[in-house]
């Protein structure tokens, strides 16, 4: 009996403060809104916040109020866990408040939102991209901050990311038996991510697409493109002499130097 006093007793509270609300959105006292807003704000009632922040936000636009409105609902957008919106909201604040203040931690902050949108690497890569851009500008604008070392590091892990999803395009195409295409597609791949931890096995993938292009080959460009393919062999032991693929790359130097043996002797007779 007395649980079920309890929970009608919290269920009419509930409604009356669902009621409330919406009699306070409904409402013309903008002052009003503003000292609710602020209330549900510090008690992490981010939704109803935000909701309040967009019907004032206008009326205070060309005041000494609105940095700060623009301010907590970046936050809010942040704490619902809505980057998209969040990172909208630090941008519009950066680029309004030129000496606002938060502008260093509103162009990190933006840049972190496009971060927390970045997905696997399997997926497009956009917001990984933006958000590179984004901790780029920040380390060129705020070069002294202590979050230039965070914005590199971040910066780093994308670009794996990004280099991943590239690697993941060439075995596609070796997958597929499309030698040519994952070559350059690893080339690219290798040119573009120098420090990438993927290098070693960007290296190998278009060492063996190489061998397998050749072997694939008409015979008249067969000798060109085995040639071509010690040459990748000795660049890539040159870089990798304790490479974990050296089994298969000496048994790729091994068939090719017999090969161009067996065509040099026929070619002599």
């Amino acid at each position: 009996m007395r649980q079920s006093f309890v929970f009608i007793l919290l269920l009419v509270l509930f409604l009356s403060s669902c009621g409330e609300y919406e009699k306070l959105l409904k409402s013309t006292d903008y002052e009003l809104k503003l000292t609710k807003m602020e209330e549900y704000y510090e008690q992490g009632k981010y939704t109803k916040a935000s909701e309040l922040i967009n019907q004032i936000i206008p009326v205070y636009r060309a005041t000494d109020k609105a940095e700060k409105l623009t301010w907590i609902n970046a936050q809010c957008y942040l704490n619902m866990g809505d980057y998209m919106m969040a990172g909208v909201e630090f941008d519009n604040y950066a680029e309004m408040y030129a000496y606002g203040e938060h502008l260093e931690e509103a162009v990190f902050m933006d840049a972190m939102c496009k971060y927390y949108l970045s997905p696997r690497p399997e997926l497009d890569q956009q917001y990984t991209r933006e958000a590179i851009e984004g901790f780029q500008i920040f380390i060129g604008r705020f070069p002294e901050s202590p979050k230039v070392q965070d914005a590199s590091k971040y910066i780093n892990e994308l670009s794996e990311r990004l280099a991943m999803k590239e690697l993941l395009s060439a075995r596609l195409y070796y997958n597929m038996k499309e030698y040519k295409a994952a070559i350059v597609s690893l080339e690219n791949s290798i040119n573009k991510y120098t420090a990438s931890k993927y290098r070693e096995e960007m290296m190998f993938l278009k060492l063996n697409s190489m061998y397998l292009y050749a072997e694939n080959s008409i015979p008249s460009k067969k000798i060109e493109r085995y040639q071509e393919t010690l040459d990748e062999y000795f660049a890539f032991i040159e870089e990798f002499p304790k490479t974990i693929y050296y089994k298969e790359v000496a048994d790729i130097f091994q068939d090719i130097s017999k090969k161009l043996k067996g065509i040099a002797e026929v070619t002599k007779n």
